[in-house]
């Protein structure tokens, strides 16, 4: 397997957050791979989107997401859980997609059907913060045998501060999916 190139993030948000589904998720930590099917995503639009941590301006938090695309934002939620989000879009922008939920595939053990689960079945933290995702050990890939679905937009889970953005529908996942999260 390789990595997606560079372009695939380079683009809109919301293309690359439909798009990712399907797709495969591979950490080689010190063992073998670790490889889990994406099967939902939110997509977080840049800092005039109230929900997205770059709604905030540039921080030391925030620098990643206004990095080049392709790249790992990875943070730590009330104290205790990874997220994994993808940097999308040109430089600058700070858009991202977070990762929701995975079907395991090689070599994951727990549940993987929410974001800081899926960190820690894929044993993702914070030291990944910034990671290439054109790297050999951490990247999304095209699967071996893709498979159609269907797509399902609602809105994302957990941003009810952001007002009107919190019901955008801006929340991706593979219908009938038994790997989805629950809101």
């Amino acid at each position: 397997m390789r990595p997606l190139p560079r372009s695939f993030y380079d683009r809109d948000t919301v293309v690359v957050a439909r798009e990712l589904l399907g797709k495969n998720l591979v950490f080689t930590p010190d063992g073998g791979p670790r490889i889990g099917r994406i099967v939902e995503t939110e997509a977080y639009l840049g800092p005039h989107d109230l929900a997205a941590h770059s709604s905030k301006g540039l921080t030391d938090r925030t620098r990643i997401m206004f990095g080049p695309p392709g790249h790992a934002y990875v943070y730590l939620i009330y104290g205790m859980h990874y997220c994994l989000n993808v940097v999308t879009e040109r430089e600058g922008h700070a858009s991202a997609v977070l990762l929701r939920a995975l079907e395991p595939v090689q070599n994951l053990s727990g549940r993987t059907c929410g974001p800081g689960l899926l960190c820690k079945a894929m044993g993702i933290d914070k030291r990944l913060n910034g990671h290439d995702l054109l790297s050999d050990d951490l990247f999304v890939a095209e699967p071996s045998s893709p498979e159609c679905f269907r797509i399902v937009a609602r809105p994302r889970i957990g941003v009810d501060y952001a007002g009107a953005w919190a019901k955008r529908r801006l929340r991706f996942y593979i219908r009938g999916n038994a790997f989805v999260s629950r809101p």
